[in-house]
C-alpha cells in the first residue's frame, strides 16, 4: 500500500518569528530603548531607527503608540522624571519633621533617583539642545523644572513660616536650591574626564546643603527652637 508523505509537525519549542515574538511589544520598552539611545546620541541625532533598532522592533511599531520622535520624547520624560517630581510632592505634603529636614530629604532623594540613574542624561540633553527645540524646551520647562521649583519653594515658604528660615525671595531661593544640582549634573556628565581631583557627589551635597541651609537660616535661632 502506498503511503502518502506528511509535512512534521513543527516542534513546540521551535523559536518565533521575530515579528510574531515582538508584535505585541509595549510602549515603556520602547520608552526604555529611547531613553538609551536619547542620553547616547542627544536628541537632534537620534533617529526612530535607532530607537526601533534598540527595542528591538520595527520603525512601524513605534508609530503605533508615538506619532513622532517629539511625541516619545515627552513620553518619556511623563513616565520618567514627572514621577520623580510627584514623588517629592508626595514626601513634602506627609512630612512632619522640620522644614531644614525636608529639604535635605529632597535633595537627597533627587540625587539618588535622577543623579545616580540613566536619567541624569535627560537634564543634560535639554540644556544642550533647548536652543535648537523650542518647543521641547517650553514642555521640558513647564512639566519638570517649574514643578521642582514650586517643590522647593513650599518647602521655603514652610520654613518661613515655622520661624526657621529668614524671609528671602522665595521662588529665587528655590532656584538657587536647585541650580548646584543641575552644576552636579554637567560635571558628572560631562566634564568628570576633565577633573584631575574627581567628582565626590556625597562631599558635594554635603556642602551644598550645609551652606544653603546655613544661609536661609533665621538668626534667632532660639524662636525657631521655640516654635
Amino acid at each position: 500500500m502506498r503511503t502518502v508523505a506528511t509535512r512534521p509537525k513543527a516542534s513546540a519549542k521551535e523559536p518565533k518569528p521575530r515579528w510574531r515574538r515582538r508584535k505585541d511589544a509595549r510602549p515603556e520598552e520602547i520608552i526604555s530603548a529611547a531613553l538609551d539611545v536619547f542620553t547616547d546620541r542627544g536628541f537632534a541625532a537620534t533617529k526612530l531607527e535607532d530607537i526601533a533598532r534598540r527595542a528591538g522592533v520595527t520603525k512601524g511599531t513605534i508609530y503605533l503608540y508615538f506619532d513622532s520622535k517629539e511625541a516619545l520624547f515627552k513620553a518619556l520624560v511623563r513616565q520618567t522624571i514627572v514621577p520623580i517630581i510627584a514623588q517629592g510632592e508626595a514626601i513634602a505634603q506627609t512630612f512632619i519633621g522640620s522644614a531644614r529636614e525636608l529639604f535635605e530629604r529632597l535633595v537627597r532623594e533627587y540625587w539618588r533617583l535622577m543623579g545616580e540613574t540613566s536619567l541624569v542624561g535627560i537634564p543634560k540633553l535639554m540644556m544642550a539642545e533647548a536652543g535648537n527645540f523650542p518647543e521641547l524646551a517650553r514642555f521640558y520647562y513647564a512639566e519638570v523644572v517649574t514643578r521642582g521649583h514650586r517643590l522647593m519653594a513650599g518647602v521655603i515658604e514652610r520654613g518661613i513660616k515655622a520661624g526657621e528660615f529668614r524671609p528671602v525671595n522665595v521662588m529665587v531661593a528655590a532656584k538657587l536650591a536647585m541650580s548646584p544640582l543641575m552644576h552636579a549634573v554637567i560635571a558628572r556628565k560631562a566634564f568628570l574626564a576633565c577633573m584631575p581631583e574627581g567628582f565626590d557627589v556625597a562631599s558635594y551635597l554635603n556642602t551644598h546643603i550645609d551652606l544653603y541651609l546655613h544661609g536661609i537660616a533665621t538668626t534667632d535661632r532660639s524662636a525657631s527652637r521655640a516654635r
